[in-house]
């Protein structure tokens, strides 16, 4: 290589400034003159090895730190995450230091993408010298931290955001800064591109994705240079043959000669730059485009479009695009995405397009499929590349296409301009093209909801939809001779397309479900919805009174039509002076009110009302004069139907009844969003309901009505008293009408029809929620008097509709739907509205109106109605676990509990537990288990108290066949078990000692199947403790049951460090010393039986001396044991004499002592099982030090896993995230072998097991020392 001049600055590093330009820069060596020197070629495999040039003093970077005047700063991976220095000044200098010693730079190089990658460890000086390339990722991989899968690719947060584009704006400008000298020095290429190919093929997920992106990127920086020498190479050629072409007097044979020279170099590097490409695509690319990490995928055909695209004469042919084509079938949206953005780019350009009619032919259905894909982003995108693709070629799509995807909408919008017709108006070619979107909306039969259309539309056409005075002609002008009128559906669907376009383009985001959320417009976005809303208004303020005299009897035309003036700007109907507008619109929603009873149109017009009646516009009293109105016409004309209606009684036909409710569903909807607090209609509305309580006969829909008017009022009261402008005296009267309002739904919910009692319902559920102690939140303490609490009677009652109403079969609510259970539609609605009720009830457990524990009758039904109500049931349980953890648990019980009595009343108490019903309440708890989460430690409480209201559930009752039987409800305790597994060693303990005081000794030594519950339960406590914790009773029972005894384990006990005496943790000392004054009593009135009390205490561990003072709080109960002055009652607590007692308690001390000694004896055992397995491992040469490495060979070798790339994918082939092997440390700390024969022995077996071994482990030992001997 050809030395560049010397710099005349100094190095520095960090610097915020450009630095000079280095002899590596794109203007020193412009012409490629700058070659390679004749120096020996390595293979990209092996890593380059040898010395550079002498260092000079001063600045420079030393073992990967940048080091200035001799005082060490930052790394090379800190100065690009801070992203503070330009990257242009960060590799001049990195470039600068390279020239002085390569082999240093090049050993910072390395250890930054080790350090990008989230890797503690460094590549030394040493290493880099003497160890190959896989030798220092096994290395690395050693030093990788294993507890924490984050790395910085992976971070989340705005720095790290950063990180990734600095990261990869650093390779980009190293390898541009590079291109002309370094990059073919053979060395720094070489050895970058080895350590990348190899760290992609490791087995941790860091290393992979970040060498895969740095390779990626690297390649599309060599794809550049590859660009720009191939147009270096044709401008000299251009110039060798305009010169070769001269006449022999006018040609310069030394240009020529230079020409020559400098395209054979040019091809030289051209060669060069192939051979790296090369090397990158067949050792990352074509290995990681399947890796088992989407987001690798994807990094992979994103690069790969980019190739195609910048240098479309090498990379873009079949044998590339098959790899875009292929990844097109995988599993994650994300990958398929970049599939088709990358496709995107190329079918814009027609140049490109016209060499892709292979790939198009061979992918073109897996296009049309994805345009239906689950994923909405992948589903637009295909949509929009088969646009491109129809613009670069007329015939690609057949019909069948056509009608198997959506995509005939962008078909729409490739329609030439002819210059014969207008742009707009009804005659003009948006005309026809408008009639053809209505025309494909309602033949298409995709869905009923034009926003979705119009949002699809909006980006590519959004002047069509936005041309309202071609579709206000349509709808107003007559149809020309010859013309084809629209038809009544035609025009209702250009309605709801014009309402759609309106608001798109005045709120100006996506309808739900079709963006994340809303962002930010540009200033240029909002100067055009400012323009848009002002075009709106002057346009509809003038035809939309036209549109609702003409469409006046049409609900679904005046219910769109009437949405429009909530987009206007009421400014402009004063600075217009289109007043006389304003008086025809107000007029025609006059109109529509008189001729509509429907509540969806008179809901529309009660909110236009709303919106033009704003006191900041000057229109406010024209409008609020109009208003006031409409409303005394509709109060006076109520009152005056009110009392004839009343007077006439039973005699009242069905036309009085109509004009009565006709008017009250017109106020109601008035009174929705106006305040008619002044007209008083709280009397009026009172009386209605009244009368209709006492006389039993009033319609439904009058009295549901009437409810709901009465419900506004209250509200409107509730919303003056809130804000101070009310009068002294109304806070009293609210009350009264409150709780006499509340108390007539309260008797409405005993009412013969379904829909009066799901009103009243409905509205007692809002009542009692609104006014909860919660109305004295944020500073309304004056409001106390207005609070009311459900009785007991009324909880009861809400509560027994939610189980009469809500959960019941889908045939049997015949009401609600009308008679239509046959019809889905009908079915769906029913659902919509049992689960509104059911959402209305949950509420107020949330927020604590009626007691936790009336959600029991709720949480029993969650699996049942899991389908209908599940994530209602699930969300009402995690609200109540914040509130009060206990309370919840002790809900969760109670409802389990309840399951078990109506089994027990169905079944009777020989129930078969195999049973189809006693499976399902095991389930059920199972899936409350689930709930409490995997931290013990918040939940400790509460599990506790739900195994002791459990236990105490289970020895409630006696048995009904007398005296020796189990409990009536013993079976619980098997549901019971579920929770087992949620109580930490401690608690098992304790429930396990609350267990035994409601056991006698004779139901210990019980093995019927009947008993089955209470041994399962107290083999679930047992799990996990030691044996010494446990009592005499349990250590007796459980020696027949089961088949593998407790294996202890001293050699980790030896080791442990022991705490003090009767210490704990604070958070266990917090919850067990609330109950320390309650005593634990046992199961025999006297003595202790327990082996923690017979024990010697100086003997015990420290967790038994803590249990003895943690205790489970409770009351008084029948079946638990009485005091000594107390004679027993229960069959459970059979009295011994005095001299058994002795007898049975000198008996246990001689077991203990048994015990112990077996224990000792099981230690001596280990230790020598430990001593012998080391001496074997000696005899064997298998030491700690010659075990198989940590890391094994790399999974997806680049040599082991090449295969022909022509075939299929299949991304269920492999898995490269393996689990992480245990490192030295953690392969001591195992446990012991399980499947060793001492752990499935019996404890008379053991002792046994362990002379015989002993005595055989001495044969060997003296078999091996005579073979040494004969040896000598």
């Amino acid at each position: 290589m050809i030395a560049g001049q010397d710099l005349h600055t100094e190095f520095q590093f960090p610097q915020e400034a450009d630095s000079q330009l280095s002899s590596d820069t794109d203007l020193e060596d412009p012409d490629g003159k700058n070659a390679k020197a004749g120096k020996g070629r390595k293979a990209l495999g092996d890593k380059a090895k040898g010395g550079g040039a002498g260092r000079g003093p001063g600045a420079g970077w030393m073992n990967g730190h940048h080091r200035e005047n001799g005082m060490e700063t930052m790394t090379l991976f800190e100065v690009v995450k801070m992203g503070k220095s330009a990257t242009q000044s960060v590799v001049d200098d990195w470039i600068e230091a390279y020239k002085h010693d390569r082999d240093v730079a090049l050993l910072d190089l390395i250890n930054f993408f080790i350090q990008c990658s989230g890797c503690k460890g460094a590549v030394s000086g040493d290493m880099f010298r003497n160890m190959q390339n896989s030798e220092i990722i096994r290395k690395m991989t050693e030093e990788f931290d294993e507890d924490s899968g984050d790395y910085p690719l992976t971070l989340s947060g705005p720095q790290w955001k950063k990180f990734r584009i600095s990261f990869c704006d650093f390779i980009a400008v190293l390898v541009r800064q590079c291109q002309y000298s370094i990059i073919y020095d053979e060395y720094m290429m070489d050895t970058v591109i080895s350590l990348l190919t190899g760290l992609s093929d490791s087995q941790v997920r860091a290393f992979r994705h970040t060498s895969t992106l740095a390779a990626m990127k690297l390649m599309t920086a060599l794809v550049n240079v590859a660009l720009n020498l191939s147009i270096n190479m044709d401008n000299t050629q251009r110039q060798y043959e305009a010169e070769r072409n001269k006449v022999v007097a006018k040609r310069a044979s030394d240009r020529l000669e230079l020409l020559l020279q400098k395209r054979k170099e040019l091809q030289e590097n051209q060669d060069e730059i192939e051979n790296m490409m090369n090397a990158i695509f067949k050792g990352v690319f074509v290995h990681r485009y399947r890796d088992a990490i989407a987001e690798i995928r994807a990094i992979c055909i994103e690069e790969i479009g980019v190739w195609m695209k910048l240098y479309s004469d090498a990379f873009l042919n079949d044998s590339y695009l098959k790899y875009v084509g292929w990844t097109m079938h995988d599993k994650q949206g994300e990958v398929r995405l970049k599939c088709l953005t990358a496709l995107q780019g190329l079918y814009h350009n027609r140049e490109l397009s016209a060499r892709l009619e292979l790939f198009t032919s061979r992918f073109k259905d897996r296009i049309v499929s994805m345009t239906l894909d689950k994923e909405y982003d992948v589903a637009v995108q295909a949509i929009k590349l088969l646009t491109l693709v129809l613009q670069s070629s007329d015939e690609v799509l057949t019909a069948e296409d056509c009608e198997t995807t959506p995509f005939f909408t962008g078909r729409l919008l490739y329609c030439p301009e002819d210059e014969g017709f207008p742009r707009r108006g009804r005659q003009s070619l948006n005309g026809s093209l408008i009639k053809t979107t209505v025309f494909f909306y309602l033949e298409s039969e995709l869905h009923e909801h034009g926003a979705y259309l119009v949002d699809s539309l909006w980006e590519c056409a959004s002047e069509l939809l936005k041309d309202w005075e071609t579709m206000i002609s349509l709808l107003l002008d007559e149809p020309m001779p010859g013309e084809e009128a629209l038809t009544d559906r035609q025009e209702t669907a250009l309605v709801e397309i014009m309402l759609c376009a309106i608001r798109q383009a005045c709120e100006c985001h996506p309808p739900v479900g079709r963006g994340t959320g809303k962002r930010v417009l540009t200033a240029k976005e909002k100067k055009t919805q400012l323009d848009d809303r002002t075009r709106i208004t002057e346009m509809f303020a003038v035809a939309l009174p036209l549109l609702l005299a003409k469409y006046c009897v049409d609900i679904d035309k005046v219910t769109n039509l009437l949405q429009i003036p909530k987009y206007f700007d009421l400014d402009i109907y004063t600075t217009g002076r289109l007043e006389k507008h304003l008086d025809a619109l107000l007029r025609q929603i006059w109109e529509v009110i008189d001729k509509h009873t429907d509540t969806e149109v008179l809901e529309a017009c009660s909110t236009t009302y709303h919106y033009l009646c704003n006191e900041e516009f000057t229109i406010y009293n024209r409008v609020d004069i109009a208003r006031s109105q409409l409303l005394d016409e509709l109060v006076d004309k109520f009152s005056r139907l009110l009392e004839d209606f009343l007077q006439e009684g039973e005699e009242a036909d069905d036309d009085d009844a109509y004009q009565v409710l006709s008017t009250l569903k017109k106020i109601s909807a008035f009174h929705n969003a106006h305040d008619l607090s002044k007209w008083d209609l709280f009397t009026s509305n009172y009386r209605l309901l009244n009368t209709g309580l006492q006389n039993g006969d009033m319609p439904e829909q009058i009295v549901t009505h009437a409810m709901q008017c009465t419900h506004y009022i209250i509200l409107w009261h509730l919303a003056k008293v809130s804000d101070g402008s009310s009068l002294q005296g109304d806070m009293v009267t609210l009350r009264k009408q409150m709780r006499a309002f509340s108390l007539m739904c309260q008797r409405y919910l005993n009412s013969i029809n379904t829909a009066v009692k799901e009103q009243a319902f409905t509205i007692l559920c809002d009542l009692l929620l609104i006014f909860s102690h919660q109305i004295m939140s944020s500073g309304r303490e004056q409001l106390e008097p207005l609070v009311f609490l459900p009785d007991s009677s009324l909880q009861a009652e809400l509560l027994n509709f939610i189980l009469d109403h809500v959960f019941i079969d889908q045939d049997d609510d015949s009401n609600s739907t009308d008679g239509q259970q046959d019809d889905e539609a009908g079915k769906i609605e029913a659902l919509h509205k049992r689960r509104n009720l059911l959402a209305a009830y949950c509420k107020l457990i949330i927020y604590n109106v009626v007691e936790i524990n009336t959600g029991a009758d709720i949480f029993k039904q969650y699996m049942r109605y899991y389908n209908d109500y599940g994530d209602i049931i699930k969300e009402t349980m995690s609200k109540t676990r914040q509130i009060d953890k206990i309370q919840c648990a002790k809900t969760l019980i109670l409802s389990l509990q309840k399951l078990f009595n109506d089994m027990l009343s169905e079944l009777g108490f020989n129930f078969d537990r195999s049973s189809s019903a006693f499976c399902g309440i095991k389930e059920l708890a199972r899936r409350f288990s689930l709930t409490f989460g995997l931290d013990q430690l918040k939940t400790r409480e509460a599990i506790a108290m739900l195994h002791k209201d459990g236990i105490e559930f289970a020895f409630k009752e006696p048995s009904p066949q007398g005296e020796g039987s189990p409990p009536l409800n013993l079976a619980f305790l098997d549901i019971l078990s579920e929770f087992s597994s949620k109580l930490i060693r401690q608690d098992k303990r304790t429930v396990h000692m609350y267990l035994e005081r409601f056991m006698t000794f004779q139901m210990a030594l019980q093995r019927e199947d009947c008993w089955l519950p209470l041994i399962s339960y107290r083999n679930s406590l047992q799990a996990g403790g030691d044996d010494d914790t446990m009592s005499v009773i349990s250590g007796i029972s459980s020696r027949g049951s089961t088949i593998r005894s407790k294996k202890s384990k001293p050699a980790t006990a030896s080791k442990r460090k022991l705490p003090e005496e009767n210490s704990c943790s604070s958070s266990d000392a917090v919850w067990m010393n609330r109950e320390q004054n309650v005593q634990t009593p046992v199961m025999m009135h006297s003595p202790h039986l327990t082996s923690t009390v017979l024990r010697d205490p100086k003997k015990m561990r420290p967790e038994d001396s803590y249990t003895t003072a943690y205790t489970i709080p409770t009351e008084q109960h029948p079946h638990q044991p009485l005091s000594t002055q107390q004679q027993p009652q229960h069959h459970h607590q059979a009295a011994l004499d005095y001299n058994t007692q002795v007898t049975w308690m000198l008996t246990q001390r001689q077991q203990a002592e048994a015990r112990q000694q077996q224990e000792r004896v099981n230690m001596h055992y280990a230790k020598m099982r430990n001593h012998m397995q080391q001496a074997m491992r000696r005899g064997s040469g298998l030491m700690e030090d010659d075990e198989e490495p940590i890391v094994e060979d790399v999974m997806m070798s680049s040599e082991d896993r090449l295969e022909d790339i022509n075939e299929g994918m299949d991304f269920d082939t492999m898995d490269i995230d393996l689990p992480a092997s245990k490192n030295r440390r953690e392969r001591t700390e195992l446990k012991p072998d399980y499947f060793d024969p001492s752990s499935i022995m019996d404890d008379s077996v053991r002792i046994l097991y362990f002379f015989s071994t002993f005595h055989l482990f001495a044969h060997f030992k003296s078999v091996y020392f005579n073979s040494c001997i004969n040896v000598l």
